[in-house]
């Protein structure tokens, strides 16, 4: 487990922390928010462990009996709520995990902490058990709530807890952090730096995913040339891309990086900032072929996509739609 010194970035966020452990004004209620491989569990053991640390100097010291059961996993007063429903946080389990175990007193830290991972998962039945306990917490407990975005929160849980957002980190801290990390070629870590928009997590998984090359060889052959293709080639296409179904997610974050450099590219006429370098020349042809209204359409499209995707919208039906807006918005 890290020290807030070894986290890459979010350095308000862990100024908040540090400063709140050092003059003992810890709130009883966190919202650490950001997507998915954003460093939010990250954030939330480590600031466990700075706040059961021995030491008590704002952040762990890795050698105190309490750090090292923290570093183990085993440390009896940092609590993770399990749920069994992969969609859903239930009332049950809220109640069972933390409002049916906050009442005992820490067994051997100052502080009894839970984490409460996805915690937009919350029903609002739940929610409303976890507002009980928030609203009247006892002096040692503090509860950390990660969610990937706030809006299925209730204004009353809101109001209580203090929200920290977390902000993209800058591409050249992410690339130079693959480059230290792994065997990656310069320009390979480029490529994740740009693809993860700021997001580590998402850098390391595609700088450490072997099927990385083939996924992006397979995007940039579909995108370099869906223009061409004839609507049925378009659709026969789903076939090829099934294989994705389990990371569709990632494959899509990579389209919307391709058609991210192409607004680039139309407004700018060069390969500086984009992503995908190698591609520029087949790129700016295509981009002398859309419309800044077209190329608007299709980046609104992703977000519509992966929304049908979370809603269990048939991957046929949602992938098909998202194919044919692009094709139409090539004007070739």
């Amino acid at each position: 487990m890290p020290q807030f010194k070894d986290i890459i970035g979010h350095e308000k966020i862990i100024k908040h922390f540090k400063t709140a452990i050092e003059r003992g004004q810890i709130s009883h209620a966190y919202i650490l928010e950001g997507e998915t491989g954003s460093g939010k569990k990250l954030l939330a053991k480590t600031f466990a462990q700075a706040l059961e640390c021995e030491e008590r100097e704002g952040d762990s010291c890795k050698v105190c009996h309490s750090c090292m059961m923290a570093e183990s996993g085993n440390h009896p007063d940092i609590i993770w709520v399990t749920h069994e429903k992969s969609n859903t946080i239930s009332v049950a389990d809220i109640r069972s995990q933390v409002n049916g175990d906050i009442g005992i007193k820490p067994y051997s830290g100052n502080y009894k902490i839970y984490i409460i991972d996805q915690a937009e998962k919350m029903n609002e039945q739940a929610q409303n058990a976890l507002l009980k306990t928030i609203e009247e917490p006892p002096s040692y407990a503090v509860l950390i709530l990660l969610a990937s975005q706030t809006g299925a929160f209730l204004p009353t849980i809101l109001s209580r807890c203090i929200t920290l957002s977390l902000r993209p980190i800058e591409e050249e801290r992410i690339r130079d952090y693959i480059l230290t990390h792994t065997s990656l070629t310069r320009e390979e870590a480029d490529f994740c730096a740009g693809y993860s928009m700021g997001n580590l997590g998402k850098a390391m998984d595609l700088a450490t995913n072997e099927a990385r090359i083939e996924m992006k060889k397979d995007c940039t052959g579909l995108l370099s040339r869906i223009h061409q293709m004839e609507i049925y080639e378009v659709i026969g296409y789903l076939k090829e891309l099934s294989k994705y179904k389990e990371n569709i997610m990632e494959f899509l974050d990579m389209m919307l990086v391709w058609f991210h450099d192409i607004l680039i590219i139309k407004t700018t006429k060069t390969k500086d900032r984009i992503v995908f370098k190698e591609e520029f020349p087949v790129m700016d042809q295509i981009a002398d072929h859309m419309t800044y209204e077209g190329i608007q359409k299709i980046l609104c499209a992703f977000e519509k996509t992966k929304l049908r995707l979370r809603s269990n919208v048939n991957f046929d039906v949602a992938m098909e739609l998202l194919l044919l807006l692009i094709k139409e918005n090539i004007l070739w």
